[in-house]
């Protein structure tokens, strides 16, 4: 089956991922991510840290990987529960309905 219903509800999955990472992923993921350059900052060259271009590029690159890591695990979950959900659909299908599905998909 090229469309199977548990791709299909995969899909779903990504697109609400898509969607609760641009709810509550970037604002928390960018926090965290300059929190953890300011306080390694801060273990490099003393608090308070001067202000400076490097430690700015630091702080900004960390808040990019937290932004990334933060995408990756909503959108990794998301997708991983719709194929879970779409899997479990298709074992509670009786034979007849899958390959009614796998006609009309073709």
């Amino acid at each position: 089956m090229k469309n199977s219903i548990s791709k299909k509800s995969a899909y779903i999955g990504a697109g609400s991922g898509l969607v609760l990472f641009a709810i509550f992923g970037l604002l928390p993921g960018s926090l965290l991510g300059g929190s953890a350059a300011l306080k390694f900052a801060g273990m490099l060259f003393g608090l308070p840290p001067e202000p400076g271009v490097f430690l700015r590029a630091m702080v900004l690159g960390s808040m990019l990987v937290g932004i990334l890591v933060a995408g990756i695990a909503i959108m990794t979950a998301t997708s991983a529960a719709g194929w879970l959900i779409g899997k479990v659909v298709e074992a509670g299908m009786p034979a007849q309905a899958k390959k009614h599905v796998a006609v009309q998909n073709r």
